[in-house]
């Protein structure tokens, strides 16, 4: 019996599970392929394939590598409990990672976890903030304004949203959005790009 049958017979624990995927989360932060992370970490492709999918636990000579290679304590890879920072389907509302934007008055937190095939932001938008100019990029969006009010521009047409407006477009369309109002807005939105793949204005 090879490694690969003894490990598809043996039961999924649910710790191990866990582990991988924080794992694969952590390996797809970091745009790290499982060749390149196996590489560093100085473990097969193979092991380091089944400890992602649960199939094998962490054993204590591979953490401290594979935490080294991830650029973490190794503790991070082994916390119990849903408390832990990185998981593969799960954000955690105190946990969100900050997007860099070029504009002024606009906070993008990213609420999608890693590897997910869609974008998701809380975009925040300040009084009188906005982006800097018009811009495109590949991809679709969609989005709800959660509060607040805020002008979309989407291919010429000005749009004035309030809170429970929500609207969708080809992102390869020229658009730009601005709080014309007193108060804070904030946005729902959600895209088909990667958040390292959308060069725009904001």
């Amino acid at each position: 019996m090879d490694v690969t049958d003894e490990a598809a017979e043996k039961p999924r624990d649910d710790a191990d599970i866990r582990v991988g995927r924080r794992v694969r989360a952590l390996r797809l932060e970091r745009h790290l392929s499982l060749a390149d992370l196996a590489a560093k970490a100085g473990i097969s492709i193979g092991a380091l394939s089944q400890i992602e999918r649960g199939l094998s636990s962490l054993r204590v000579k591979v953490i401290w590598p594979l935490a080294a290679a991830l650029d973490i304590e190794p503790s991070a890879l082994i916390a119990d409990g849903d408390d832990a920072v990185n998981d593969l389907y799960c954000v955690r509302a105190d946990k969100r990672r900050s997007i860099p934007v070029k504009s002024e008055g606009i906070a993008k937190a990213l609420l999608s976890p890693p590897g997910a095939t869609l974008t998701g932001m809380l975009v925040t938008v300040e009084a009188g903030g906005g982006t800097a100019e018009a811009y495109a990029h590949a991809g679709h969006e969609f989005g709800c304004v959660l509060s607040g009010e805020v002008e979309l521009v989407v291919d010429s047409t000005k749009y004035v949203l309030k809170t429970g407006d929500s609207f969708a477009f080809k992102s390869t369309l020229l658009h730009a959005f601005h709080n014309r109002g007193a108060s804070q807005c904030q946005i729902l939105w959600v895209n088909t790009t990667k958040p390292s793949e959308v060069r725009d204005g904001a």
